[in-house]
């Protein structure tokens, strides 16, 4: 997804112990260890991606991913053998995929140029965001039509050209499926798709536990604070979509941006319920961490004040999971579990 600011963002999961699974019941496969790549030869099945059609002559064997989001979606699907390049690494891969990750050569630790890209020999680019296909990056999609090589882009990204009424769990996990069919992986990317599908009904039943109607608890997710200013989670970015899963409501529902800039001051007058943070200590700069975040509310003059952080009504989830990747229903599950301890939920 689009952010007004890109940020780096980091992930602070207990992968040694837990894999990916989700606490509370989230329910994700990317704790499974990836497995062997596909080796299907039939003719790719073409599909349409952010209203392009894409239709490679075959199952993609040279394929790179652009981000992170879309590197680690692929290593769920087994695909680690047929990648021939990753990059913008934001924070550590995840113990499950390190050891596939490892094989793959990065094309380019940022965003990838279009020598870089081109220097990989691609049959097939990955991406989680449009904004990667430009002429100062990898290339525009269209400039990659030209040299034959197919591109892909996942479809939260483009709600325009989407069916009305789909959610982002729901596109994200039409990403699953299309990549799916295009790469041959049918199988593994429909059991990552239902898995999932439960891990979301499960947090959702949440919901008819949750207070109901005008008294539904609001929730800040505060994502980021960059040069003293908070980043909070607005209507188009997934929190809203997770906060309506459980039976909450974002509290800044009604901006229409991924992650807005917003004042202190704007945050107290919305006085949440409860407030989600979005640890990014990998990332290093300051205010990152969640302890730096909690510290910076509980000095303010006016945000110590709010009855949320007075009485530590506050969650803290993996910053990289409040943006579409297969880890986020990791966060989902956080989100479910965290309102039943702080008591909005049964």
């Amino acid at each position: 997804m689009r952010h007004p600011v890109r940020l780096g963002i980091a992930l602070t999961l207990a992968l040694a112990t837990a894999g990916c699974s989700t606490a509370g019941g989230g329910g994700s496969a990317a704790g499974a260890k990836p497995a062997a790549s596909p080796t299907s030869k039939k003719a790719a099945t073409g599909v349409t991606s952010c209203g392009r059609q894409v239709s490679p002559a075959g199952p993609p064997q040279r394929a790179v991913a652009l981000d992170q989001s879309s590197t680690e979606t692929l290593l769920e699907l087994g695909l680690q053998d047929r990648m021939a390049g990753t990059a913008n690494l934001k924070t550590k891969i995840p113990a499950p995929y390190a050891a596939a990750y490892a094989k793959i050569p990065v094309i380019a630790p940022k965003i990838a140029t279009g020598e870089q890209l081109r220097a990989a020999t691609p049959d097939f680019v990955v991406a989680g965001s449009a904004d990667l296909y430009t002429k100062d990056r990898a290339g525009t999609r269209e400039e990659l039509d030209v040299l034959k090589v197919p591109t892909f882009v996942s479809a939260v990204d483009c709600p325009q050209h989407n069916p009305p009424g789909r959610t982002p769990f729901e596109l994200l996990f039409s990403d699953y499926e299309n990549l799916g069919r295009l790469f041959g992986a049918e199988e593994r990317a429909g059991k990552l798709a239902a898995d999932q599908r439960a891990a979301v009904a499960r947090a959702g039943a949440n919901a008819s536990k949750a207070r109901r109607g005008a008294d539904r608890p609001t929730v800040v997710f505060l994502y980021s604070v960059f040069n003293g200013m908070p980043y909070v989670a607005g209507k188009t970015g997934l929190p809203s979509e997770m906060s309506r899963i459980v039976g909450a409501e974002n509290a800044f529902d009604d901006v229409q941006e991924d992650w807005p800039e917003v004042s202190w001051e704007e945050v107290a007058r919305r006085d949440p319920d409860f407030i989600v943070i979005g640890d990014l200590s990998e990332r290093g700069r300051p205010g990152d961490s969640a302890a730096e975040k909690r510290a910076t509310m509980t000095a303010h003059p006016v945000i110590s004040r709010l009855a949320a952080v007075r009485d530590d009504k506050i969650l803290e989830v993996p910053g990289i999971e409040l943006d579409p990747s297969v880890r986020s229903v990791h966060a989902l599950g956080l989100l479910a579990q965290g309102m039943k301890d702080l008591g909005h939920a049964r």
